[in-house]
């Protein structure tokens, strides 16, 4: 076992249940296979990580094929922040030493990436990877901070702002990766790289 954690929080790629947003402009069979070319990116990206064990969390059901030979697992939790607590403290108690997590709408999320966060952690107690929106798309931590997930305004632009303050407020230190930005609308799949793919760059 390695001590370092890559926790991927994965939807499971169904019709009708993913990048909700991009499908009421674009239709369930874009949104669809916007989400299927994302995920793929994000398992390729994660198995090069170096120095670091890799466990997906599934939204609905484990999907055997992908990420093979990963420790794969059901998300558990009424909401986002009841999930990554739950991952996050089941990474720990398993002996992890430093854990990041990641979702699975990044065009841009790279190995490299994740490896930095990792590295991030020698030095701080925390990582996040702001996103544009006031989000994050990449958190870490070397040691449970349980506050970190609970009474959070997901979805909102004050996420990242409002976790750092509490964080210092608790005395632990954070440090941010550079800023990427997910595909929630066709605005942001016509700002990436990936929009040329699907003839809307």
């Amino acid at each position: 076992m390695q001590k370092q954690l890559l926790i991927v929080f994965a939807k499971n790629i169904v019709l009708g249940k993913v990048k909700t947003r991009l499908a009421k402009t674009q239709g369930d069979s874009f949104a669809f296979n916007v989400y299927r070319k994302l995920v793929e990116i994000t398992e390729r990206e994660s198995l090069r990580v170096q120095n670091a064990d890799v466990h997906v969390y599934f939204s609905d059901v484990v999907i055997k094929g992908k990420w093979p030979n990963q420790e794969k697992f059901m998300q558990q939790g009424d909401d986002l922040g009841d999930r990554m607590k739950h991952a996050f403290e089941q990474g720990f108690a398993k002996g992890y030493e430093k854990i990041i997590g990641v979702g699975a709408d990044l065009p841009d999320l790279s190995a490299e990436v994740m490896e930095e966060g990792l590295a991030t952690l020698i030095e701080s107690d925390t990582v996040f990877g702001p996103s544009e929106d006031g989000g994050y798309y990449l958190i870490g931590m070397r040691k449970m901070i349980p506050q970190i997930f609970e009474n959070k305004p997901w979805s909102t632009d004050a996420l990242l702002d409002i976790t750092r303050a509490e964080l210092e407020e608790l005395g632990h230190s954070s440090a941010l990766l550079k800023e990427l930005n997910d595909v929630d609308t066709i605005e942001d799949l016509k700002a990436s790289w990936l929009g040329a793919e699907f003839g809307v760059s």
